[in-house]
C-alpha cells in the first residue's frame, strides 16, 4: 500500500512527547513522518531517533538540516548510524538553513550553493563506502570514510526554493521537500524543473516531491468561517518572516508582500492580506476543501503531500479531519 499523505511535527513539540506523538503518527495511517531541524528547537537527528525506535514501519524523514551546520562527514556518520538500524525507514533532507540562524552561530557562506552540493556529493559518497580526500570551496575531507556503511542506498532529499537549488536537486538528490506555503503553481513549475534537470543529467528515476502543506481544518461546517480567521495571522508570520521570494512570485504576491512589509510587520501582512490568499498558502475549511486541497497538490505534481497543522489549538481538529480523508489518497 502507498500512501500519500504525511506529517510533519511542530518544532515546538517538546522532546518527551516524540515517541508518542510518532507512535499516533503510524497508528493513524499516515504514510510518512517528518521532522524539521528549526535552530534552536528540535534536533533532527535526535528527534528522528527517537520517532524510529518508537515506531515500527513507517518512514522517518528531517526537514531539513543545513549544510553548514552539518558538515557532511558528520552527517553522514549521523544518517549510516539510523540507516542500519532501520533499514528502509529514515529520509535525510539538507538545505541552505535559515540565514538569521546560521549567522548566530558564524556560519554564514559565501557561496552556499557551493555547500549544499558539497554536502550531497560528499554524504552520498561516504554511504556509499567510498574514502574522500578533498579541500572543497567549503567543506574539507582528509581521508574521511565511514566504519559502518549501510548495506542500503539512502535517499537525500534538498530543502530548496530557487531555480539554482531545484536544478540542482534534480540532478544529485532522490527527492525536494517543497517549503510550507508552496502554491501549487509552484510545485507545478518545481516539477517542471526537476524534471528536466534529471533528465539533463541522464538519471533514470525521478526525483520525489515532498510538498509541505500548512492546514487548518474542521469537521463541523459551520466553523468554516472560523478557522480562515485562525490561519490568517500564522500566514502571514510566515509571509513576513521569509519575505518576497519564489513561492509567493507564482501568483505574482511579492510586489504586495514587499509593500505590506515596507510599511509594518506581520500584523500589517494579516490585516491586509487578500482572502484568497488563504487559499493559495493553505488547506483551510472542511473535509471537502482538504480532499480538494491535497488534490490540486497531487494533482500539480507533488509525490507526497504532508501536513503541517499550523494553528497549534486546533491541531487536533485538524488532524482528525484529515486522517478521515487518508483512504482516499492510499493505493494498493
Amino acid at each position: 500500500m502507498t500512501n500519500r499523505i504525511g506529517l510533519l511535527l511542530g518544532s515546538t513539540t517538546p522532546p518527551e512527547d516524540i515517541a508518542r506523538l510518532a507512535r499516533e503518527v503510524e497508528d493513524n495511517g499516515f504514510g510518512e513522518l517528518w521532522i524539521p531541524e528549526d535552530y534552536f528547537f528540535l534536533g533532527g537527528i535526535a528527534a528522528s531517533a527517537i520517532a524510529l525506535g518508537a515506531t515500527e514501519r513507517i518512514p522517518v524523514g528531517i526537514a531539513v538540516v543545513s549544510s553548514m551546520v552539518r558538515h557532511p562527514a558528520l552527517l553522514a556518520m549521523e544518517t549510516a548510524t539510523l540507516a542500519r538500524a532501520y533499514p528502509g525507514r529514515f529520509k535525510p533532507g539538507i538545505g541552505h538553513g535559515v540565514p538569521a540562524w546560521t549567522a548566530q552561530m558564524g556560519l554564514t557562506v559565501k557561496s552556499p550553493m557551493s555547500a549544499l552540493r558539497e554536502n550531497l556529493v560528499g554524504v552520498a559518497a561516504l554511504l556509499a563506502g567510498e574514502k574522500i580526500d578533498d579541500d572543497g570551496r567549503v567543506h574539507t575531507f582528509n581521508e574521511v570514510a565511514l566504519t559502518h556503511p549501510p548495506a542500503d542506498r539512502v535517499p537525500l532529499y534538498t530543502g530548496v526554493l530557487g531555480d539554482k537549488g531545484i536544478a540542482l536537486t534534480g540532478e544529485l538528490a532522490d527527492g525536494i521537500v517543497v517549503s510550507v506555503l508552496a502554491t501549487p503553481d509552484y510545485v507545478r513549475a518545481t516539477r517542471e524543473k526537476l524534471d528536466t534537470a534529471a533528465a539533463a543529467a541522464a538519471r533514470s528515476e525521478r526525483p520525489e516531491q515532498v510538498v509541505l502543506t500548512a492546514m487548518n481544518l474542521t469537521r463541523d461546517p459551520s466553523a468554516a468561517a472560523s478557522v480562515r480567521e485562525q490561519i490568517k495571522p500564522v500566514l502571514a508570520f510566515y509571509i513576513a518572516a521569509t519575505g518576497p521570494c519564489p513561492l509567493f512570485a507564482s501568483i505574482g504576491a511579492n510586489e504586495p508582500i514587499a509593500d505590506m512589509l515596507s510599511r509594518g510587520g506581520a500584523e500589517l501582512v494579516a490585516a491586509e492580506m487578500p482572502d484568497d490568499w488563504v487559499d493559495h498558502f493553505s488547506v483551510t475549511g472542511g473535509p471537502d476543501e482538504a480532499r480538494a486541497g491535497i488534490q490540486r497538490f497531487l494533482d500539480a505534481g507533488a509525490d507526497k503531500v504532508v501536513v503541517v497543522p499550523v494553528v497549534a489549538d486546533n491541531a487536533e481538529e485538524t488532524l482528525a479531519a484529515v486522517c478521515g480523508l487518508i483512504h482516499d489518497f492510499t493505493t494498493a
